[in-house]
């Protein structure tokens, strides 16, 4: 039985249709992600969900004593509470209900027997039964275990945390609670690269019922085991990861377009049958003007596929060959080095991704390169001819009160991109912005138009260096699609910033990530990339350090420095282990094509919905294995050598 459902639900906010008889359940152990253009009123169905809000129209059913615990985009706390109080606040039933039991008690002890006597202890029998139910008598340990699985500090102060951090603190005060269905709306917002795989590794192991809206395809395909897309007012489902439903959607799109395509021609035809002359009018039947009634209102009510966002950078001036290059660069706040001794070029046309946790000094790097900042020690040779544009992560850039057609052409109704003039409102219009709302203040926008209009203030500008600084926060799937099609194709060079990783993958050349303490290292190719090449130097450091005290401790005799080499090379355990990883490897890789093609049919979550979702953990399981035996088997080879 499902745990929640909703049949025919409606919504509406003026004369667009939110949710148009749209259905959805939810099934216990599932992980469902929410996918769909921004405003298409994903955080609406989710404040639904969570009973917050109520469709205009349509049946809720839910599973009786459901607990159902809602994390928002930007979670709210006091300041100046405790993170153990700001996590314990999500048992505030619980501990309502003992403070009750106490004050029942004292009153019983000081009530003589009688009808309020009884009362009384009918009361504390009732509360009693609650209290064991909810496990509510042992809720500072709940809190204490909570904060322990979560990596976060009792007693430290909620306003002194990073956005990450308290992003931590919100999914305690959810996961306290042990819900039945646990609701995220962009749960990857403010956590870097660390955050995100501790978030999916956490998710992926809970036993409640996941509902989750996100941008973030790669965590999409790590967690989901279903998708749903909210699609112009329908709910969509596709069992399965991201990779999955982007597959069967292509085909689904195709099948539409075919569908409508015969359905606009057959209507053609019937329109000139209409239309002939007298002589035809007079044999004209009746059931077939009433069928070309029907076909005319069944095109009127299609609601035919949104528009994409027409990207289109205004390409400025080529900068020099080389952009900046910094030698043995030295950057420190105090005490504390933020970058230290570190050498780069960049290149006209390179696409660098910038790396680290939050906190890191990816800014500070980025302003050293820029020449925005002068380095304590080093040198930093700026380019020439360069044109640089920014696209700001806090939107500071943003008047808020200003209207957006000012925002992108202030005191003019014309913007020029690459030497071709366009009036602001068809400007506006390639970025999904209605033409009416071209004299909307900015504050009327949501976060994800916020950033499609700073994207569009950005390349209205001619530019050879851009600077995105988190362009991905609250951008839809389609328009990141689109914005990294546009990037790759550009000619100029990017700095990117960025914790979408699918992103940065399809993006960067190359990544300049934090080693910690301030060292800084280049690394080729995308995120992916990084993560192997770095899981190999780690590896390589490691068998180093191994040989290292070997080196000091063999004497100059030459038969112990014999034996001294041979220490370093492969035990029996190790020459046998270095023999079965490649039958090891094989054999990952098939189990993993195996399951692969199960979840790609998809079936099996109709059947068995846990098997399906034990397949799909053990699909992402295999990947972690994979990566684990090739480093293992290139370590081995190495020592062999």
């Amino acid at each position: 039985m499902s745990l929640y459902t909703i049949t025919g639900a409606q919504l509406a906010f003026g004369h667009v249709a939110l949710l148009d008889h749209a259905d959805f359940s939810l099934e216990a152990g599932e992980r469902v992600g929410l996918i769909g253009r921004n405003g298409a009123g994903k955080s609406s169905l989710l404040k639904i969900v969570a009973d917050l809000t109520k469709p205009d129209d349509g049946l809720v059913t839910r599973q009786q004593s459901l607990t159902t615990v809602y994390v928002p985009q930007e979670p709210e706390f006091d300041s100046d509470m405790s993170v153990f109080d700001a996590v314990a606040a999500g048992l505030v039933d619980a501990r309502a209900l003992l403070d009750e039991y106490d004050a029942v008690a004292h009153a019983l002890a000081e009530t003589p027997e009688g009808e309020q006597h009884d009362a009384l202890l009918a009361r504390m029998n009732t509360l009693q039964s609650s209290l064991d139910t909810t496990d509510a008598w042992s809720w500072r340990t709940r809190v204490s275990t909570t904060l322990a699985q979560i990596g976060l500090d009792g007693e430290a102060r909620v306003g002194a945390l990073s956005g990450g951090m308290q992003k931590r603190v919100a999914l305690a005060r959810a996961l306290v609670v042990q819900p039945d269905i646990l609701l995220l709306d962009e749960p990857t917002n403010h956590l870097d690269f660390d955050g995100i795989r501790w978030l999916e590794e956490l998710l992926v192991s809970q036993r409640a019922g996941l509902f989750f809206i996100t941008h973030d395809r790669a965590f999409l395909d790590r967690v989901a085991t279903r998708i749903v897309e909210l699609d112009r007012g329908r709910l969509l489902s596709y069992p399965g990861n991201f990779s999955a439903y982007q597959t069967r959607k292509a085909q689904q799109l195709e099948v539409e377009r075919i569908e409508n395509e015969k359905a606009d021609k057959l209507l053609a035809q019937e329109e000139v049958w209409i239309r002939k002359g007298v002589e035809a009018r007079r044999t004209r039947s009746v059931g077939r003007i009433a069928r070309l009634v029907q076909m005319r209102n069944e095109r009127a009510e299609r609601r035919n596929a949104l528009g994409n966002v027409k990207l289109d950078v205004g390409q400025g001036e080529k900068s020099g060959k080389i952009v900046a290059e910094l030698t043995d660069v030295t950057k420190r706040y105090g005490s504390r080095t933020v970058v230290d001794r570190f050498s780069a070029t960049v290149m006209r046309g390179d696409k660098i991704g910038f790396i680290g946790p939050n906190g890191a000094g990816k800014t500070t790097l980025l302003k050293l390169i820029l020449g925005e900042l002068t380095p304590d020690e080093g040198k930093v040779r700026i380019g020439t001819n360069l044109q640089v544009a920014y696209f700001d992560q806090m939107r500071a850039q943003l008047d808020l009160e200003k209207s957006l057609g000012d925002t992108i052409s202030p005191g003019s109704e014309w913007v020029e991109v690459n030497g071709t003039k366009k009036h602001v409102m068809s400007y506006l219009g390639d970025f999904l912005f209605a033409p009416e709302r071209a004299r909307s203040p900015v504050k009327s926008l949501s976060g994800g138009e916020r950033n499609r209009l700073l994207l569009a203030r950005l390349f209205a500008r001619p530019a050879n260096v851009l600077v995105l600084d988190e362009p991905t926060n609250d951008l839809d799937i389609p328009t990141l699609e689109l914005l990294e099609e546009l990037l790759t194709d550009y000619d100029g060079t990017v700095l990117l910033v960025s914790h979408d990783r699918a992103f940065l993958d399809n993006v960067a050349t190359s990544v300049i990530a934090s080693e910690g303490e301030g060292r800084w290292r280049e690394y080729v190719g995308g995120f992916t990339d990084w993560q192997v090449q770095r899981g190999r130097s780690q590896q390589l450091a490691q068998s180093d350090a191994q040989k290292e005290p070997l080196k000091d401790a063999a004497p100059k005799d030459s038969a112990t420095g014999r034996n001294a080499q041979r220490t370093v090379k492969l035990s029996f355990k190790e020459q046998r282990e270095l023999e079965s990883l490649p039958q090891q490897i094989a054999a990952l890789e098939a189990e993993q094509k195996t399951i692969g093609e199960q979840l790609e049919d998809g079936s099996i979550f109709a059947k068995d919905a846990q098997e399906g979702t034990r397949l799909t953990g053990r699909y992402a399981a295999i990947d972690d294995e994979l990566l684990m035996a090739l480093e293992r088997w290139e370590a081995l080879e190495a020592k062999r050598k």
